[in-house]
């Protein structure tokens, strides 16, 4: 973090309670208004270079060498010490020294450099040089404050140590603490990355609706709206997938893509938000294997993107994601980790696999499948041992609605789940286009036993109309890109690569 602050000798500012502060601000504001004008009412500010820029052109001057070139500069102040003598300021790219003779400045000059406060953002005008010590600074020939910090920054710049502090106040953390800053600066490189990838292999970018008539594409709680001039209830985007298959089936292009938000109203946890971005695509003619492919690709590019190689530090991990990556069954696995024996090439016996997972302990809702039972022996026993990046294949078809099943093996479906660390960021499979089964799964996925809370899952007749036109074979993968973005920035905690995570409300 950072740890800069004004070294002035103590004021009576640094003693005030935070109300009196913030009075304090306004009372400085009021003056600087009366001498130089509302610094609220300036629109533009001339700024030829950045902080990073400065220091790069100016890289070669010798300690104690001077320029005759002006540069203008402008951020937020970060540290003010003797006076105004040196003042510290922030902007995108760097932090950058500014100058002041106090001993030469006029009596106006001085008058000014004490109307300013930490957090205020300054435009400044000046000639280049370095320091006898060493650092590139601007000795200020004009100065304007550009906009008033009212509010007093967090701990004078020492960072914010209040953790939730940092999230409900995303704006003050970016500026306190640069581990903030570069962490959601990578995710958002990591997003064009994904989107410029996907572009260089013709895939179409396009947009489908948040707002649904029925909750689909994924099993999941929705968020329920209303709209008013319809009378209907309408449900938050839980997944696009049934949209986008569409456009694949009007033929809009063989290959789209789509990072979206979706909504889903469940729980909050150190690796879910309610509001989540997914990047989800779509290729015709290609099956399940093409996405295992594309997916591997995807994450290697954007581990060396990020740091130049396709092993990436995590905590105390070293997570290589070179391709190929291994293929598992998902029972296969099962059996390896417990010792228990949930073979999809027999008959599945929901009945048999129920009181298998009773002996190892396995808790599980009274009648619930086959599927149901092999997914949840995985999801307690055995994904968070899959610490290196895995592709977990053969899936029950019974959790599986919307893919296509082996014809050699009908209870198996042509899917696959990819782990990290424990945690599944993809999920893919080839995409069931027979309009016919696909009724009948979505009537099986309704009548399936489920949470004591959980509403029957809704069939989306438009989507079968929709196949029923004619789908051709297609791929389909969705993978988690806040995860991800854990993964490539060392987060440990998913509200640190969101801008902006879900937070509950303080007590007024």
């Amino acid at each position: 973090m950072t740890n800069l602050t004004s070294q002035n000798s103590t004021t009576d500012a640094e003693a005030l309670r935070p109300e009196d502060e913030i009075a304090r601000r306004h009372a400085q504001l009021d003056k600087l208004t009366k001498l130089y004008g509302d610094p609220f009412h300036i629109t533009k500010f001339d700024k030829t270079h950045s902080a990073t820029a400065v220091k790069t052109q100016f890289e070669a001057l010798a300690a104690g060498e001077k320029t005759t070139q002006q540069v203008s500069v402008a951020g937020r102040v970060m540290a003010i010490r003797n006076g105004g003598m040196f003042i510290v300021i922030l902007d995108d790219t760097d932090r950058l020294q500014i100058f002041h003779d106090i001993k030469a400045v006029t009596p106006q000059q001085k008058e000014l450099l004490d109307l300013i406060d930490l957090g205020d953002i300054i435009g400044v005008a000046g000639l280049v040089r370095r320091t006898p010590r060493g650092e590139i600074t601007v000795d200020a020939t004009e100065l304007k404050i550009l906009s008033k910090a009212l509010e007093p920054p967090p701990e004078k710049f020492h960072g914010l140590k209040d953790v939730e502090a940092r999230f409900r106040h995303r704006e003050q953390d970016l500026v306190a603490t640069p581990r903030t800053r570069d962490t959601l600066r990578a995710r958002y490189r990591m997003i064009a990355g994904i989107r410029q990838f996907l572009y260089e292999r013709g895939f179409l970018e396009v947009e489908t609706p948040m707002l649904h008539v029925i909750a689909g594409g994924a099993s999941a709680k929705p968020f329920v709206t209303h709209h008013n001039a319809l009378d209907l209830p309408l449900y938050m985007r839980i997944a696009p997938e049934l949209h986008l298959k569409r456009l694949v089936i009007g033929g809009i292009s063989e290959k789209v893509f789509e990072i979206n938000r979706n909504f889903r109203n469940e729980g909050i946890s150190p690796r879910h938000n309610p509001e989540f971005t997914m990047l989800e695509l779509y290729q015709a003619y290609v099956d399940f294997t093409s996405m295992i492919e594309i997916t591997e690709a995807i994450v290697y590019h954007i581990a060396v993107m990020l740091h130049g190689t396709g092993k990436v530090k995590f905590g105390e991990l070293e997570l290589d994601f070179t391709p190929p990556w291994p293929r598992r069954g998902m029972v296969d696995l099962i059996k390896e980790y417990t010792k228990t024996n949930l073979d999809l090439y027999a008959h599945p016996d929901a009945e048999d696999a129920r009181e298998q997972a009773a002996k190892i302990g396995v808790k599980l809702e009274p009648g619930v499948s086959w599927g149901q039972v092999v997914e949840a022996v995985f999801g307690e026993r055995v994904e968070h041992k899959l610490i290196q990046p895995t592709h977990v294949v053969d899936l029950p078809k019974e959790i599986s609605p919307l893919a296509k099943a082996w014809p050699d093996r009908p209870h198996v479906a042509q899917r696959f789940e990819t782990f990290v660390n424990g945690w599944e960021i993809a999920n893919a499979f080839s995409e069931l286009n027979d309009p016919r089964e696909q009724r009948a799964r979505f009537m099986e996925q309704a009548e399936q036993k489920r949470g004591p809370d959980d509403p029957p899952h809704p069939i989306d007749d438009d989507f079968i109309k929709a196949m029923a036109f004619g789908m051709p074979p297609m791929g389909g993968m969705g993978m988690g890109m806040d995860r991800l973005a854990m993964l490539m920035t060392d987060s440990q905690s998913i509200r640190e690569v969101i801008a902006f995570p879900t937070m509950r409300p303080l007590d007024k």
